[in-house]
């Protein structure tokens, strides 16, 4: 192969295996978004179940006092029972202490209802509290995961970093500035010839073209795409032995 394609070549695998590396490096970023996100949203469930459970509480002291009072009422009403002096004035005391159990009545209900509408949250809270423990835990481990494999990454781009600059160092100004100004156009600056067509515009070549590209004397381009096309000669197979 010519030495300047065969470095334009190299130089191209290692421009694209850097792009990979630098892509995956791109993608960390958002992998732990995704699990700060994850977090954040077992967090919230969380404190909603908290939150339910310390309204439900608040509501049954709030129940819990108004019986009180009401039981004070109902205590201070029989009291008084003693100092009427009328049939009507004993009938219409009477009268207000029933109205008061009635409503005794009615507090002691909401009272079991918060009970066990209690019960059934701080049962939730639990399961969010281990939830949330589960996902914090895979969380962690995750980002030490992704934080290792960041740092895997930075050392292999800047591995290829240099393996580019070296082999670019070797390329001839003017090669070197085709693969620059087509890379900018086309993304890539070389392309496999295979079959009879470029391997990634998937133009299809004239025949004489590509029996000359074939032999790798030269720089040849792609008519469609611009790239600078080589040919990788077929790996002979090896017939098994009998």
């Amino acid at each position: 192969m010519n030495p300047d394609l065969e470095r334009l070549v190299q130089l191209q695998r290692a421009e694209s295996e850097l792009k990979r590396v630098e892509a995956d490096r791109e993608a960390v970023p958002r992998v732990r978004g995704e699990l700060a996100g994850k977090l954040a949203e077992e967090r919230g469930r969380l404190d909603a179940a908290r939150s339910g459970l310390d309204g439900c509480q608040k509501a049954r002291r709030q129940h819990e006092q108004g019986l009180q009072d009401l039981e004070a009422k109902r205590s201070k009403y029989k009291g008084q029972l003693m100092d009427v002096k009328t049939n009507k004035e004993y009938t219409a005391m009477l009268h207000e202490i029933e109205g008061v159990e009635r409503e005794i009545r009615v507090l002691e209900d909401q009272i079991l209802s918060e009970m066990e509408r209690g019960e059934a949250l701080a049962a939730e809270v639990k399961r969010e509290e281990a939830l949330y423990k589960a996902v914090e835990e895979q969380g962690r481990r995750e980002t030490q995961a992704l934080d290792e494999r960041d740092r895997k990454l930075e050392e292999e781009a800047a591995r290829l970093r240099r393996e580019r600059d070296q082999v670019a160092g070797t390329v001839p100004e003017e090669a070197l500035a085709l693969f620059h100004r087509v890379a900018r156009l086309r993304g890539s600056a070389v392309a496999e010839a295979r079959d009879g067509m470029c391997q990634v515009c998937h133009m299809k070549l004239r025949l004489q073209m590509y029996v000359e590209l074939k032999r790798n004397e030269v720089i040849v381009q792609c008519p469609s795409c611009s790239r600078i096309l080589y040919y990788e000669p077929p790996v002979p197979t090896v017939a098994p032995e009998p």
